[in-house]
């Protein structure tokens, strides 16, 4: 092999790792570190409504990350609902995205029926912020200041459950504290 095919071979080489290297840090960066403020985020729902995080200061909000394919996303969405609904009074609000394309709308449509908080789709999976949503379900919690109080990124086990609810949400929702 000759000099200039070796150092073009090189060249390659360390241009690859470096996208490489360059892509990992994008698909996985955010910004999100607990008690500091939550990443704005704008939910385009089915309606046609835009719901930002800034709208929702004062409430205690659930940012859920979902798809219909996602088996556990389904059966956590129900869950979500009833808790939105029995807590309604309490200021909760959950932002459901849906990571399913355009050609899914019926399906996100359909589940979006079941549901007590508005969905929309996400659209894109990199949101600004919060990374590269790249496993499903991923959800973050944001108390009534617009802090970080759950990194979803973080969860060992990421869908949400009743328990889980009660240690991490419920707190946050009487306004004693």
């Amino acid at each position: 092999m000759s000099t200039i095919h070796r150092i073009t071979l090189d060249l390659c080489r360390a241009m690859a790792c470096l996208a490489l290297a360059v892509f990992a840090q994008g698909a996985f960066a955010n910004e999100l570190e607990v008690g500091r403020p939550a990443p704005p985020i704008m939910l385009h729902t089915l309606g046609g409504k835009q719901i930002g995080l800034q709208d929702l200061r004062g409430k205690v909000v659930i940012v859920t990350f979902w798809a219909t394919w996602c088996g556990p996303c389904r059966e956590e969405l129900p869950l979500l609902s009833r808790y939105a609904q029995a807590h309604a009074g309490d200021g909760v609000a959950i932002l459901g995205f849906s990571l399913d394309g355009p050609d899914d709308i019926a399906q996100v449509r359909a589940v979006a029926r079941t549901l007590s908080f508005p969905v929309g789709l996400l659209g894109d999976p990199h949101v600004p912020g919060y990374g590269r949503i790249w496993h499903l379900p991923v959800s973050f919690t944001i108390d009534r200041d617009g802090r970080l109080v759950d990194n979803g990124w973080k969860d060992k086990q990421p869908a949400w459950t009743g328990e889980r609810l009660e240690r991490i949400v419920t707190p946050l929702l009487d306004r004693t504290h």
